[in-house]
């Protein structure tokens, strides 16, 4: 397939020009494709059958040695000049992830709740919270700080948004990250001081549809075209893999690639990880990031925590690998460009970063001509582009066909065809409604109550979006989403306590056979 550019004038209107946009993170339904290699080396051909992307989280698995923040700062050229006195300061980044835990090392002052559409926001144990641990570890490389081991966020300063996709197994459907992206699009204005102008989205669904009809593409680009950046992860497949993962398979977003660093902070030896997807027949990499064993904020007791014991650093910290870490990486370098130079639009963003970017030497990565991402060189790279010449999404393809081989599952029904959690899904209604910015009212998406009315708390720095109470499952027949036989794992307890989680026990759950990567 070869992407189609169009012969008139692309017309877009940006609302988030000057100091304003928006960004959201992974409420994933469980999938085959964007997954990552789980405590295995990526040569070895073990996958997980995830929607999000990173999965080493052995750390050495990659062969390499930890890769602190202090050196990624360095590897893109962040640490010295202009580039290092930047901190995001101004500039919102939504993380549509796992959620996020209340470690010492994440600044609450730098931390506001969306809402949590996860399965898991029905216990209010749970809600809010990173029961996985992915999405804490993609935070921490944004906006961490973590003053036990002086482990810095490259963005200390930036506002992040976390929305919660996915549960302690990763379940989360397809239609929930269209959600998600909806509502970011909605509210990225909401703190005038912050607007959102980033968007995290190291996630990757089953499936891999045109993109010219995509529903997920579709909302990817509508976030593009209200002015905030989007960066998304190529996937953890291997350099072999014929196409990236839906959504980076969109033309207009930022398709981020995994670099290896070597254990050095000079670019000439650094090559494209093994791991990450290499597309042959479609649209190929955008640029790449560091994303081997980099070590960034650890969430005790969760799922990746307990499973990968030999990835901790020490009592606070934990390495991992994936293209994920380099999306994190690349969405935190867009808040520095953005605090810079405020005015650049997604697309000047983007060809800034490609045109400024620094030339693998070493390995495929240089046969193919892959750039690594150079943030002082882009502070400087003039912005000529307008925009990016190709179609957009019309969004009317079936949601089952972007879903492709990811589903989640409930007593043993899987939720599939053109549904949602909770009812039907007819593509270009919502399409329609979502260009408009009206797919969302209130608290209920295209009328299905999946969320509160509106934010609690006295200032902006201590809101939360508030939650509600879902209805029943049609697709399953099931009453109630509280289900006694679950098979996976998740915390009764939901309270930050020294540095242990308090009141923790297993119970199970049977939302999908499928994990965070």
């Amino acid at each position: 397939m070869r992407l189609r550019k169009t012969r008139s004038r692309v017309v877009s209107r940006w609302l988030g020009t000057g100091a304003l946009a928006a960004t959201v993170p992974f409420a994933l339904v469980a999938g085959t494709t964007g997954g990552g290699v789980v405590g295995a080396a990526p040569e070895s051909g073990h996958r997980s059958v995830s929607g999000w992307a990173s999965g080493l989280w052995m750390g050495t698995a990659t062969g390499t040695t930890s890769t602190t923040l202090s050196s990624v700062r360095s590897i893109i050229n962040a640490s010295s000049g202009t580039a290092g006195t930047l901190t995001g300061q101004g500039v919102g980044v939504a993380l549509v992830d796992t959620g996020i835990a209340p470690v010492p090392g994440l600044p609450a002052a730098q931390i506001v709740n969306g809402p949590d559409l996860s399965f898991e926001s029905q216990s209010n144990e749970l809600r809010y919270l990173d029961t996985y641990g992915h999405g804490t570890h993609m935070a921490g490389i944004i906006v961490g700080n973590d003053t036990a081991t002086g482990t810095k966020g490259l963005a200390p300063k930036a506002k992040l948004t976390s929305l919660k996709l996915g549960t302690s197994n990763g379940a989360v459907d397809v239609t929930q990250v269209i959600a998600a992206i909806d509502w970011i699009v909605l509210h990225r204005n909401d703190d005038p001081a912050n607007p959102i102008r980033v968007l995290n989205l190291s996630y990757g669904t089953g499936g891999n549809s045109a993109y010219e009809t995509d529903p997920v593409q579709f909302a990817v680009e509508q976030a593009w075209r209200a002015g905030i950046t989007v960066v998304v992860a190529a996937g953890n497949f291997g350099n072999n893999t014929a196409k990236l993962t839906n959504p980076a398979t969109d033309p207009h977003v930022i398709a981020v690639g995994s670099a290896g660093s070597k254990g050095t902070t000079s670019t000439a030896d650094d090559t494209l990880s093994t791991f990450t997807n290499l597309a042959t027949d479609f649209r190929g990499l955008d640029l790449v990031a560091p994303g081997e064993s980099i070590v960034s904020l650890r969430d005790q007791g969760s799922n990746i925590d307990e499973g990968y014991a030999t990835a901790r650093v020490g009592e606070t910290l934990f390495k991992g690998s994936g293209t994920s870490q380099a999306a994190a990486v690349t969405s935190a370098a867009v808040a520095l460009l953005l605090q810079n130079r405020p005015t650049l639009t997604p697309d000047q963003v983007k060809q800034v970063l490609m045109d400024s970017a620094t030339p693998l030497k070493v390995g495929i990565g240089a046969t193919k001509g892959i750039k690594q991402l150079n943030l002082g060189a882009a502070l400087t790279k003039p912005a000529t582009a307008t925009y990016q010449p190709y179609d957009w999404s019309t969004g009317g393809g079936e949601i089952e066909t972007a879903r492709g081989t990811s589903h989640v599952m409930r007593d043993n029904v899987a939720l599939s065809g053109n549904s949602t959690l909770f009812g039907p899904f007819h593509s270009a209604t919502w399409a329609a409604y979502s260009a408009v910015q009206r797919s969302w009212i209130g608290g209920q998406w295209l009328g299905m109550r999946i969320a509160g009315d509106g934010w609690t708390g006295t200032s902006f720095a201590s809101k939360t979006w508030a939650s509600a109470t879902w209805p029943g499952i049609p697709w399953s027949g099931a009453s109630s989403w509280v289900d006694p036989d679950w098979s996976g794992r998740y915390w009764a307890g939901r309270y930050w306590a020294g540095r242990y989680w308090s009141g923790r026990y297993w119970a199970s759950d049977d939302w999908s056979t499928a994990y965070w990567g």
